[in-house]
């Protein structure tokens, strides 16, 4: 029986606790305002319990040759469980996680610390303000997984964005995105239509309950100038427990249809979710 006890804190975010695992020894759920944004355990830094933290894992995964350091830019850092399953499984890669609650990235560095030479630089500042200041073809890998309670802030969907991203990533660079919506997909497919500007593959990961308009939930969103091992992701995410679709090619085109990126004065949040939505993976 795990005996920690949960922390929390009152942020200008909202309300953030820690809420240890009874199941899983040192293994910690995050949630702000009582939705779950994060979970980690210390002790296996790969367990990855959340479906779209699996999702975007797979890609990590495939997008370079096992155990490649890589340079990953993270915009938003919830418990950092992305940074810590790179730094797992890809020792000595660099990475720099930008959140922009400063008092949760606080309590989760004092409660749930890095180990010793991970290789990460956590840093409390606003993602697109972070992400235009950095320098060009500087990342590998960028991991946007940024939520304003539960909706994609509108500074971080737009063309504008899209294009600041495009800088920052090497020629040979990834860009995935964890993002929210249902059907008629307005805004994934405005998303897509800004990235497939700039990207020569783009790539939509998600439920088929979600991609057939069943319910709101998760779509992890790849973008590269150069081809991705598709077939490799979707047998990583065909054998979840649950199994997701990998979306791609003429497929895509045909989900994306007649949307058109967004001008960063147009742009809107991602839809807000019903109630009861997400829960854990």
């Amino acid at each position: 029986m795990n005996e920690a006890v949960p922390v929390s804190l009152v942020t200008g975010q909202g309300t953030v606790k820690l809420m240890p695992d009874v199941d899983r020894e040192r293994a910690w759920l995050l949630t702000v305002d009582g939705a779950p944004q994060s979970y980690v355990d210390l002790d296996d830094p790969e367990h990855l319990e959340f479906e779209y933290t699996r999702r975007i894992g797979h890609a990590l995964d495939v997008l370079a040759a096992p155990g490649r350091p890589l340079d990953v830019l993270h915009l938003g850092g919830g418990a950092l469980t992305l940074p810590r399953y790179v730094a797992a499984t890809r020792p000595g890669s660099r990475q720099d996680v930008v959140e922009a609650d400063g008092g949760l990235l606080g309590l989760v560095l004092e409660h749930l610390p890095l180990p010793e030479g991970a290789g990460v630089t956590a840093h409390a500042a606003d993602a697109r303000a972070w992400l235009e200041e950095a320098p060009d073809d500087s990342a590998d890998v960028i991991v946007a997984d940024v939520f304003g309670g539960s909706r994609v802030p509108a500074s971080l969907a737009s063309a504008g964005y899209a294009r600041a991203a495009a800088r920052v990533l090497r020629s040979g660079g990834v860009y995935l995105a964890n993002l929210a919506d249902q059907a008629p997909f307005g805004f994934l497919r405005s998303q897509l239509a800004g990235f497939a500007q700039l990207f020569a593959e783009v790539v939509v990961v998600a439920e088929p309950g979600v991609l057939r308009g069943r319910r709101f939930g998760n779509a992890v969103v790849l973008a590269s100038r150069q081809p991705l091992d598709t077939a490799a992701l979707a047998r990583c995410c065909a054998a979840d427990a649950f199994p997701a679709r990998v979306v791609h090619g003429p497929a895509l085109r045909e989900l994306v249809g007649g949307a058109r990126p967004v001008r960063d004065e147009d742009a809107r949040p991602s839809p807000p979710p019903p109630d009861g939505a997400f829960g854990i993976g």
